[in-house]
């Protein structure tokens, strides 16, 4: 897949799915499938054998990878699109509803 428009450390906002409405920051970006990892978004519950990290085992609450295109940027506490431009020689991404750059 091309260049994601997400980066990690990113706020976004899910606006499809069971976490729908849901503010989190972006933990990983997985550019090979196109999908992100949401703090506190799409938990899972994961069962563990006992082991020398986790002593007693059991049902773990972690967070799962979500697609990419199930997110928006959330710029200035609105969800808007991204888009790339050309700045001085340089390609950065800026927020389409108001056109700020972003980085």
């Amino acid at each position: 897949m091309s260049t994601l428009k997400i980066k990690k450390g990113d706020t976004v906002k899910v606006i499809a799915g069971k976490d729908n409405g849901k503010e989190g920051k972006v933990l990983a970006v997985d550019l090979k499938n196109g999908k992100v990892l949401v703090e506190g978004v799409n938990i899972v519950s994961k069962h563990t054998k006992p082991s020398a990290a986790n002593q007693n085992g059991g049902i773990v609450q972690k967070e799962a990878y979500i697609d990419a295109s199930n997110v928006m940027y959330v710029h200035k506490g609105k969800a808007t699109r991204i888009g790339f431009k050309i700045e001085k020689d340089k390609k950065v991404r800026f927020a389409k509803s108001t056109g700020d750059v972003i980085d």
